[in-house]
């Protein structure tokens, strides 16, 4: 079979996937599922020890992230096998690899050695704390990064202790980011004729997801604690019970607390010298939210998310993932869709595009289940094929 054909946006590029586990599949996920001809690059399966890392081929993790690509087996512990690489990255627009720093200068297909025979190479690394530096040789996890990086200081209810976030946050924004980087780079190749190295960490991602809480430590020194569901400038904000379950509101300035006091038959803590302006709403954030929280008590969820929608409050149930799932604008979105010629249902890309859209073209491969279509294409003939096959390097 062809490349599937996910998307025809970026179908002009070949990618060469050396990643493993969460962070490099998700960024060549973002280039297989628009389109990319991506080439699962994976160790012939008896080489392979013990449990793989990403788990089972028919689980759903491993289906979600391998989606949209090809599957080539190749030791690239053996001459052959690193050849062989040569050969296919000096055709190729895109490596992308997270193994950890120094594996890659040992088996000789670091940036510099792909570039000198590929100046149009566009390579890109995830690691856990960086290429270089005091921690570059770390054994780098999602956790890690999040406890490192801050996340899990602020996520928690107040003196609870650190608490890790429910996804694994790291993970997926270093490959988001890293996805980015090498769009970009294919982006400016198209002036300067020259591929260039995209660098990325568990380490820097975690750190710039902390966003506006990193921006006010930088620009005024304050050091975040948690606040559970607490929003730190916007008040009230957070999660409430109702008589049937929780609910979730957000009401930013001093608008949208006016109109969500009328709302909820609040009017006497909105003229409540206590709650007149955002800072004193912060000040007496406890006593305000005690207030409401009596108030919200008195009508289901579905009752208060109608009401203050219709009056132009954010609000919203919060679902587990099951009702997530079932939500009518869940649905009409897409969220979720069906890998073409199967019975399994995926995450779709998030992102519409109006020409090129981007669809579950094909599943994830089976292990080395294209491996000769592949090297065809990258100029073996069958005889060159069939003596690596035979000396165990595919």
């Amino acid at each position: 079979m062809a490349a599937p054909q996910a998307s025809a946006a970026l179908s002009r590029f070949t990618v060469l996937d050396l990643t493993r586990v969460r962070s490099g599949p998700t960024a060549v996920r973002q280039l297989a599922d628009w389109g990319a001809n991506v080439v699962k690059i994976e160790l012939p399966a008896h080489l392979e020890e013990g449990e793989t890392m990403g788990g089972p081929r028919d689980g759903a993790d491993f289906m979600n992230l391998h989606r949209n690509k090809r599957s080539l087996t190749l030791d690239l512990k053996s001459e052959a096998g690193i050849a062989l690489f040569r050969r296919m990255a000096a055709q190729a627009d895109v490596v992308v690899e997270n193994f950890r720093p120094d594996v890659k200068q040992r088996l000789g297909i670091a940036y510099a050695d792909i570039r000198a025979i590929n100046p149009r190479i566009v390579y890109a690394s995830i690691s856990g704390f960086g290429q270089d530096g005091p921690y570059a040789r770390r054994p780098g996890f999602d956790q890690i990064a999040q406890g490192m990086g801050g996340l899990m200081s602020v996520t928690g209810l107040p003196g609870q202790g650190p608490v890790r976030a429910g996804i694994p946050l790291a993970d997926l924004t270093s490959g988001l980011f890293c996805a980015l980087g090498i769009l970009t780079a294919l982006l400016e190749r198209e002036q300067s004729g020259e591929g260039q190295w995209v660098r990325t960490s568990l380490l820097q991602a975690q750190a710039f997801m902390l966003d506006f809480q990193a921006a006010r430590y930088l620009v005024h020194g304050e050091v975040a604690q948690q606040a559970g569901n607490n929003h730190p400038t916007s008040i009230p904000t957070g999660v409430f019970r109702t008589s049937d379950g929780y609910l979730n509101i957000a009401t930013s300035g001093q608008a949208i607390w006016e109109r969500c006091a009328r709302a909820i038959g609040a009017e006497a803590l909105a003229a409540h010298p206590d709650y007149a302006t955002g800072a004193l709403r912060s000040r007496n954030r406890d006593a305000l939210n005690a207030a409401l929280q009596e108030i919200f008590l008195a009508e289901a969820t579905a009752t208060w998310v109608e009401r203050l929608n219709a009056a132009g409050v954010p609000c919203g149930p919060i679902y587990d993932i099951g009702q997530m799932f079932a939500d009518p604008q869940v649905r009409h979105l897409g969220v979720a869709a069906r890998v073409e010629g199967t019975e399994i249902d995926l995450m779709a890309q998030p992102v519409a595009l109006g020409r090129t859209p981007s669809r579950l073209a094909a599943p994830p491969p089976a292990r080395g289940e294209h491996s000769e279509e592949i090297l065809a294409e990258f100029g073996l003939s069958p005889g060159e094929v069939a003596a690596l096959r035979a000396a165990g390097t595919i």
